[in-house]
């Protein structure tokens, strides 16, 4: 083994070193066992990964390492020096319970005995027996294989005792576990001294491991000594070994000194030009680097610099761009660490500053003179705001200006009554503090006249609401064309891929507006048609350099210039496509969104305007004003309300209903006071009536013309002509003569008031149709209970109801009929279709008037049947002749003719009459049978003839009764 120190074949002079300094290095990053050395340590194997874990045979068999400190564990467990080293030798470091920690039994486990065993003893017993029977009878073949396998076996034996995981190949005692198996805890005191019993644990664990060392030594040995041989042989090979070394590292040098020639002579210069290449090529990388650096470096100047000139977009821009180059070409410059987090502060700032400038621009637009005209206040001003809320996606930019016209709307209607309230001088502001107490003061002319000039206002500020939301929905619109575009664009490149490079270089050059950045192109390797674009984007008059050191740089410089376009012509197509980013990372499905919500905000404007004109009546409909309007003040107001509903349907495209259902409010109680006005009116007229002809004036003569040429409307008044005209008589409808009472002249009045109410209001058609109908049905049943009824005995005073008392009120009631059906056409045209089953009121009504009519007739009969009952029944056939009693039924007869002939039509007197002379001849008939008297040609015959004849021809001399047929055989008793 001596010889082996100087002519080992291993070369040791680098690799040793490298070994023993990755083994220094190592010692670095594991803490060394500080208790006890390994008891066994791992065996080096042929990983070169290991070499720094364990000792090397070839390498390290001369140089001392950390390993040759070890010694065996019977030495460490057998040191004198230690005190106590039976029972505290890990109490040191692990207490006093280190030893005696008792271990709770566990509840899921069962307690075994050796029952448990009884069944199992009894069945391998026998089986034990008959083996060692066969054990004693069977002997070995040949003695030397029994001494070799005793042998063997007895040296397997002994290794068998050494537990296995001393023979695992990862065995390390730093492991845990390997620590607690090779050291049970179980054997060592847990306090100095405690008892015999620990001590003897301890020193029975030493004696065992002692054993076990003993064993594998003896093994150990036992093998060298079997490969002797071996060992012997390689010491004589050794020599030879060494020659043939010497000459291969002979042959090796000589080879090394040809491939020096070779490379001087043929490959030294070619590398070099390669190298200078690559180094050239590197310092054209650092000099654009450097460069880049410089443009970078100019960023929040430039910035600064777009935006005191408001030119948001493209300070976004020139920070997305700045971004983007931080990130892909100076990643990791450290002058730039802090550059990125700078910009995005800087981008939330403009954040700030784009809401603070639209909310500026909305309080300035929304706040101009209404004065002036619908224009837009600064139209590229917005456009390059919305774009750069766009950008950023602030898209609850609209709330905002939906914020300031709240507070527009209100100042409109409070600037307007300040102005108004000041030209009245009977209003003191100086008394009268609060501002609605004032406006309560106007009369209605000058309240109307404000409120007229508030819905003009609202007008205007509506049509400049459409214009500027128009406006940005128009950008919201070209932001999605251009996300289509794009799209359609992606799809054409995709298809189109497989262009050569220099095409593809050009279109990604126009896409990205400026200088492809990346290290792939520089300005050598440009394409000419890049290269011309980038030199005349450089040379271009609207272009400014960021700085005197990046003066051919184009992103700054593209930026900039593109920002100042968009701000000189930011509402043209090619402005408007500058503005429109490709980092404008918006959806489809946001952008429609969005111009939704824009259009919903002109719908909301609308109901501002409404809301804010309800709470205006309202304030002025608080002490009743509202209510006490006369019906043309009421009706003017209608129109004014329903023109500025019209015109705000027509400018924002929807209905607003708050206004329109104050209106309807409004009219419901105009309706009400109106019907109850009238109704409380007729209600007095026919209280007050005696039921007498009344003259018919001209003016309600010019009326019932009117109606006549087909116009329900209260004709206009005409001016006082020189010659008065005198009242008529009668009422000539249609060439019909109407005698009427001055309560019916009245009634028709109202009836048209209603009619005319109707035309000027259409939204309370309906309701106005109710009304109507209720003051029909009221005078119907209240003048049948003053004239049938005899109520006007009691309220107006009269002695009687006469006969001319009842013509009169059946004319009237005519009267009415007559207009009935031209009053339901005229309500007919105005409703809906679904509202025509309301006409039927108008049926009943009419059905109602026929039966009082009828009525009325049915009285008048009455009373002539109660005088022919009361006369005929002390008829006696007698002389004289004509009798007392026909003289009389003839005087009676005259007096009612007298009474209703100028009252009624002829046609309807020949029907009445014909009725009395039927209930004449029925009670005339009754008569003449009680006194047996028959149509016999005798003398009671003759007398009663002549009674008849005179009473006929008494009835036929009356006027318009000479053709009446009175049959007057109809009184004599039918022969059988």
């Amino acid at each position: 083994m001596a010889s082996s120190h100087s002519s080992s074949p291993v070369p040791q002079s680098n690799s040793s070193d490298a070994f023993f300094k990755k083994e220094m290095d190592a010692t670095k990053h594991f803490r060394p066992v500080q208790s006890l050395p390994d008891v066994c340590p791992k065996e080096p194997t042929g990983d070169p990964n290991n070499l720094c874990d364990s000792p090397s045979l070839v390498a390290d068999q001369h140089r001392w390492t950390i390993y040759h400190s070890k010694v065996n564990l019977p030495a460490a467990l057998n040191d004198p020096r230690l005190a106590k080293r039976e029972s505290d030798f890990f109490t040191k470091t692990w207490g006093v319970d280190f030893v005696d920690t008792e271990v709770t039994p566990s509840f899921y486990l069962p307690q075994i005995t050796k029952e448990h065993f009884a069944l199992y003893q009894q069945e391998i017993t026998p089986r034990e027996k008959v083996h060692e029977r066969c054990k004693n009878i069977c002997t070995p073949k040949d003695t030397f294989d029994r001494t070799l396998l005793h042998t063997h076996d007895k040296s397997r034996t002994d290794l068998e005792q050494v537990p296995k995981i001393f023979m695992k190949p990862d065995f390390a005692l730093e492991d845990s576990l390997t620590f607690n198996a090779v050291l049970p805890w179980s054997h060592f005191s847990t306090a100095g001294g405690k008892g015999n019993r620990d001590a003897a644990s301890s020193k029975l664990l030493q004696e065992k491991l002692s054993h076990y060392l003993d064993i594998v030594e003896v093994n150990i040995a036992h093998q060298i000594s079997l490969r002797s041989e071996a060992f012997f042989h390689a010491m004589t090979s050794q020599h030879e070994l060494q020659d043939y070394l010497r000459k291969t590292s002979q042959a090796v040098k000589l080879l090394r000194e040809k491939i020096s020639k070779i490379d001087k002579v043929m490959c030294e210069g070619s590398l070099r030009v390669l190298r200078l290449s690559l180094t050239r090529n590197n310092c054209i990388k650092a000099y654009n680097k450097l460069k880049l650096m410089a443009t970078v470096h100019q960023t929040q100047p430039t910035v600064q610099l777009l935006l005191s000139t408001s030119e948001f977009v493209g300070a976004l821009d020139l920070i997305a761009t700045t971004q983007e180059v931080l990130q892909q070409e100076l990643q990791g410059i450290h002058s730039f660490r802090h550059l990125g987090s700078q910009l995005c502060e800087l981008e939330k700032l403009i954040d700030k500053m784009m809401i603070a400038e639209f909310s500026t621009y909305a309080r300035n637009d929304l706040n101009r003179p209404l004065e002036d005209d619908c224009q837009i206040l600064e139209e590229e001003r917005l456009v390059s705001l919305v774009f750069g809320l766009l950008k950023q996606r602030k898209l609850n930019f609209y709330e905002i200006y939906g914020d300031e016209m709240i507070i527009t709307a209100k100042n409109i209607i409070k600037q307007c009554v300040v102005n108004t309230v000041s030209q009245i001088e009977e209003i003191d502001t100086e008394v009268v503090v609060k501002l609605a107490d004032q406006m309560r003061m106007m009369n209605f002319p000058q309240w109307f006249d404000l409120l007229k000039n508030i819905f003009s206002k609202f007008t205007t500020f509506l049509k400049r609401i459409k214009a500027t939301l128009n406006t940005i929905r128009s950008v919201v619109f070209l932001v999605l064309d251009k996300n289509q575009k794009t799209r359609d664009l992606a799809d054409t490149l995709q298809k189109n891929s497989a262009k050569d490079s220099t095409v593809d270089t050009e279109v990604a050059y126009l896409t990205h507006e400026g200088m492809f950045i990346s290290d792939a192109f520089n300005e050598g390797d440009l394409p000419p048609v890049a290269a011309d674009t980038t030199s005349q984007r450089n040379t271009s008059p609207n272009s400014e350099p960021c700085s005197s050191d990046s003066v051919s740089e184009p992103e700054c410089t593209t930026d900039s210039s593109s920002s100042k376009e968009q701000t000189s012509s930011s509402v043209t197509p090619g402005a408007v496509e500058m503005m429109i980013s490709d980092d404008m990372k918006l959806t489809d499905l946001e952008l429609v969104r969005l111009a939704n919500n824009i259009q919903d905000l002109l719908y909301n404007a609308s109901d501002i305007c409404h809301d804010r004109s309800v709470k205006f009546l309202m304030a002025r409909a608080k002490d009743g004003f509202l209510e006490k309007l006369n019906s043309n003040e009421f009706v003017a107001l209608s129109r004014l309300m329903e023109g500025f509903i019209l015109d705000t349907e027509q400018i924002c495209g929807r209905k607003s209903m708050s206004l329109r259902g104050a209106l309807q409010s409004q009219a419901n109680r105009f309706v009400n006071r109106f019907h109850e006005e009238r109704k409380t009116k007729l209600s007095l007229l026919l209280d007050n009536e005696r039921w007498k002809q009344a003259e018919v004036p001209a003016e309600f003569q010019d009326l019932v013309d009117s109606v006549s040429d087909g116009r329900i409307s209260l004709p206009e008044k005409k001016p006082a002509a020189t010659e008065e005209r005198k009242p008529t008589e009668f009422l000539i409808v249609e060439g019909q003569k109407y005698a009427t009472v001055g309560t019916v002249l009245l009634l028709i009045r109202i009836i048209l008031e209603y009619c005319q109410c109707v035309d000027n209001i259409p939204s309370i058609t309906t309701d106005m149709l109710t009304r109507l109908s209720d003051l029909l049905k009221y005078f119907n049943s209240r003048s049948c209970q003053l004239v049938l009824g005899a109520g006007a005995l009691q309220v107006v005073g009269l002695k009687t109801i006469t006969t001319k008392n009842l013509a009169l009120s059946s004319r009237c009631l005519q009267l009415i009929v007559h207009y009935i059906p031209i009053i339901r056409a005229h309500f007919e045209a105005r409703l809906q279709p679904k509202q025509f089953s309301m006409l039927r009121h108008f049926d009943h009504i009419t059905k109602d008037y026929h039966d009082h009519i009828a009525e009325i007739s049915a009285k008048l009969v009455a009373i002539m049947d109660s005088l022919f009952d009361k006369l005929l029944s002390k008829y006696e056939v007698k002389a004289p002749v004509p009798s007392a009693c026909f003289r009389n039924i003839c005087k009676q007869m005259a007096k009612m003719h007298e009474a209703i002939y100028d009252l009624l039509p002829e046609e309807q007197t020949q029907m009445l009459f014909l009725r009395i002379n039927a209930s004449y001849k029925l009670h005339l008939k009754r008569q003449l049978a009680h006194l047996n008297v028959v149509n016999d040609g005798g003398p009671l015959n003759g007398l009663v003839t002549s009674d008849v004849a005179f009473y006929t021809g008494n009835l036929q001399a009356l006027k318009g009764l000479n053709n009446l047929d009175l049959n007057m055989a109809e009184i004599w008793e039918q022969k059988r």
